[in-house]
């Protein structure tokens, strides 16, 4: 079993969604960090949740979870805090596999990221995260329906819109940045939306619900029993 420690939002979570169960073949348990709205932990980007997160994850490892996920890719910058204070390991954003997927290309091609905030996407979270402040960054419109459903939540999701923002980025990305040879999505949001993106662009599309796949299938492998 995987666990989620989810931001405290207020919009459907679909399928593909990070922060639906429905999401994954395989259980998990979803924990929501209490006052950890968008606008806290993005924007204003403080560590004055940080120990909220930290007793979830212990709670959700004890509970018999054998790693801890976020829904929040810019949750990379406590990636060392929560994975030294947690008995389990962790895995906080999507923005971890780009070094990973910056070696998969060939050399004068390199990864972009297609992310919620483009203005919040500090060097700070790309270093914890391990990836280059040079690398491309592209965010849906601040102002447009993805950000505004995210940060101010929305009792219907429009999902033809939310993909429509998020292939805007995109786009935006790959003409900008004609050297861009994979993208990461950044938010946890975002992959319901990956084969629309892989269709405008015509570039492999790595997401956090992919990440999770591969995270719990490694991790399932050991959780409870004894390779040796």
């Amino acid at each position: 079993m995987l666990g989620l420690l989810t931001l405290d939002t207020a919009f459907p979570r679909i399928p593909g969604d990070v922060g639906c169960a429905e999401t994954f073949a395989f259980p998990v348990r979803i924990a929501v960090v209490g006052g950890a709205s968008v606008d806290a932990v993005v924007h204003r980007a403080g560590d004055a949740l940080l120990p909220a997160f930290i007793d979830a994850g212990r709670a959700l490892a004890a509970e018999g979870c054998v790693g801890i996920a976020t829904t929040c890719g810019f949750l990379a910058r406590w990636q060392r805090e929560l994975a030294d204070a947690l008995p389990v390991p962790v895995l906080t954003s999507s923005l971890l596999q780009v070094p990973l997927v910056d070696r998969m290309l060939a050399r004068g091609r390199r990864t972009g990221i297609v992310t919620y905030s483009a203005a919040d996407l500090a060097p700070d979270v790309l270093a914890a995260a391990g990836v280059d402040p040079a690398t491309p960054v592209a965010g849906v419109a601040p102002d447009g329906y993805f950000a505004r459903t995210i940060r101010d939540g929305a009792s219907v999701l429009d999902t033809r819109r939310m993909a429509a923002d998020t292939v805007t980025a995109a786009r935006a990305l790959a003409a900008t940045h004609p050297d861009v040879g994979a993208i990461v999505l950044e938010c946890a949001n975002m992959p319901p939306y990956r084969a629309a993106v892989h269709a405008a662009t015509g570039l492999p599309v790595f997401d956090a619900a992919q990440l999770l796949v591969w995270f719990h299938a490694s991790l399932s492998a050991y959780g409870g029993t004894d390779l040796w």
